[in-house]
């Protein structure tokens, strides 16, 4: 795509990759661009950085913008930490990450307000999701919860912790992660996505001899790694969406490096490393037990740590002997972020790099053959041919799910056995249709109970009435035993998952089957090329109904369900 006169959003601006990318793409002549880092000080420095290298772009071409865009955007300014030992901030936490995504959870979040604010056309998210989400570290609240455990049972201390564990599992937070960026996207009507991922281990396997004081390999480190796997894999599903915006993953497998080579303090955590002088008298005795923590910590000695440094960006800040240790031939090496940089422009305008791991993804995943194409009538044939052997339908078991689809099935499969021909069901009025399929399950005990049985209940004409199994599928059990039972949930759960006999639903029916005949009807009969697929003959010139072909249409059609790669 062209990239001048459009809005640039890079998430993650202030690191190495970010900036390197934004200052790559200012030659291309994108309207503005924002500038995003966690902290409000990193987002102005490289906005104010920026402007000393393009003095000639106007004051508001560079826009900072700066918190955590994995929380909703009241808590985007606020540490994680202080967030989770907040019982009613962490209860929030809970909510956003593991409840079904709905209006309150995606309209609040920091992604959707900074996406909402600037509509963004092009997003390249150079944040290290993986780390942001895996270096949370549940390993670490496990330990706590099971000493708590053995502690005490009854301890309230064990609630806090299994909370805090709850806001801290790795993969409701990438999915819901992934949901809001999809949905905020979308509404903002972003053209193109770009992720730099990440490995996890610079590119190295299980044998990485870097760990963080654990064992070999290191459980966080895989986490890590396992976090940046599913992120792909859910990128890839983005990528086959067809309202999604176009999406991409540049995934280096080394050592990014780098951004400055100086003289100066050595931050851990963006402060300085505070220099202990302790006298060798005072060394402790080893007995008994060491302790890890002291509770007379020694005193500083005024002095902070100065050494010549490389600064790598997120990746940390390394001396000599440590860049030249994890960038030696055989170990992570590098690559620059100018080159990364390079690979993401190439891409947005269209180019193929090699190095998009969505596309290598799209080639070298197993599509669907010709030989089960084929193969796939002869299926439905054999299916058909027992189903007159042993005079049944084989209609939904409720062992595929969603709900919703045996719903649908056993619906169109009643009307069929009672009317036959889509055009006899549109020729009734939609009373007639609900008293009849009323009257034929009334009339057809073993089906009626099927139905029942799979966990799908059939809500009565009068609408007041639920016909019910020892099991329902919908509404979900979610803890509560007991549900409001109001109109909107009625309508709601009769959608996802009830064979529905109310004269509105046969209303719908009958304009689900007419759209089909319209859209068949509307191929003229001299056009035989390849360009159709659904037309009379597939439909069966509508003299009979195969459900699944009806359903599998409005998977389609009403859920903008369709596949869109092979």
């Amino acid at each position: 795509m062209n990239i001048q006169n459009k809005t640039v959003l890079v998430l993650g601006g202030w690191g190495l990759v970010g900036n390197a990318v934004i200052r790559k793409i200012v030659p291309e002549k994108p309207k503005k661009i924002i500038v995003t880092s966690l902290r409000k000080e990193e987002a102005e420095e490289a906005v104010t950085k920026l402007h000393e290298e393009f003095p000639n772009l106007p004051n508001d071409y560079f826009i900072p913008w700066w918190g955590n865009i994995f929380v909703r955007y009241d808590f985007k300014d606020s540490d994680r930490i202080s967030l989770l030992d907040n019982p009613e901030t962490r209860k929030i936490l809970m909510q956003d990450t593991m409840e079904e995504l709905n209006d309150d959870i995606l309209f609040n979040s920091s992604i959707f307000k900074l996406m909402s604010e600037f509509k963004p056309e092009i997003v390249i998210d150079c944040i290290n999701t993986a780390t942001g989400i895996a270096y949370q570290d549940l390993y670490t609240t496990y330990r706590k919860i099971n000493k708590l455990i053995q502690k005490d049972p009854e301890k309230n201390e064990i609630i806090a912790e299994t909370e805090k564990l709850l806001c801290t599992l790795y993969v409701p937070q990438l999915i819901r992660h992934v949901q809001i960026m999809y949905n905020s996207m979308n509404q903002a009507g972003t053209e193109i996505y770009i992720k730099i991922g990440t490995s996890g281990t610079g590119g190295m396997g299980l044998n990485i001899p870097y760990t963080h004081s654990e064992e070999k390999p290191s459980r966080v480190l895989l986490s890590k790694s396992s976090v940046a796997g599913a992120h792909t894999l859910l990128l890839f599903l983005m990528g086959r969406t067809p309202d999604a915006p176009i999406t991409k993953e540049i995934k280096p497998t080394a050592a990014i490096a780098w951004k400055r080579i100086e003289f100066g303090e050595i931050k851990k955590g963006g402060k300085p490393i505070e220099i202990v002088n302790v006298p060798f008298e005072q060394a402790f005795e080893l007995k008994d037990k060491l302790q890890l923590k002291l509770e007379n910590k020694f005193p500083s000695s005024g002095e902070n740590l100065k050494c010549v440094f490389i600064d790598t960006g997120e990746n940390g800040t390394f001396s000599r002997g440590e860049f030249e240790a994890i960038t030696a031939q055989g170990q992570m090496e590098y690559v620059t972020p100018e080159e990364i940089a390079d690979d993401v422009i190439f891409e947005i305008k269209g180019g193929n790099t090699g190095h998009d791991i969505i596309n290598a993804l799209d080639n070298a995943t197993l599509e669907p053959t010709y030989r089960a194409g084929f193969m796939q009538h002869w299926a439905v044939d054999k299916l058909d041919e027992l189903e007159k052997i042993h005079n049944v339908n084989s209609v939904a078991f409720e062992l595929l799910g969603p709900p919703r689809l045996s719903k649908l099935l056993h619906e169109i499969n009643i009307l069929k056995n009672i009317y036959g021909s889509m055009q006899n069901i549109c020729n009734q009025s939609p009373k007639s249709l609900s008293d009849a399929c009323f009257d034929y399950l009334k009339k057809n005990e073993k089906l009626k109970n099927e139905i029942i049985s799979i966990g799908i209940p059939i809500l009565l004409p009068n609408g007041k009435q639920l016909l019910r199994g020892n099991e329902i599928k919908i509404p979900p059990f979610r803890g509560e035993n007991e549900l409001e039972l109001n109109e909107v949930n009625l309508n709601n759960w009769a959608n996802d998952g009830w064979v529905d006999l109310r004269e509105n639903n046969m209303l719908v029916w009958q304009q689900r089957l007419k759209s089909i005949m319209k859209e068949a009807e509307s191929i003229h009969p001299n056009d035989t090329s390849s360009m159709h697929v659904r037309t009379k003959k597939y439909w069966n010139n509508f003299e009979t109904i195969d459900i699944g072909k009806v359903v599998g249409w409005i998977f389609i059609k009403e859920e903008k369900g369709e596949r869109m790669k092979a």
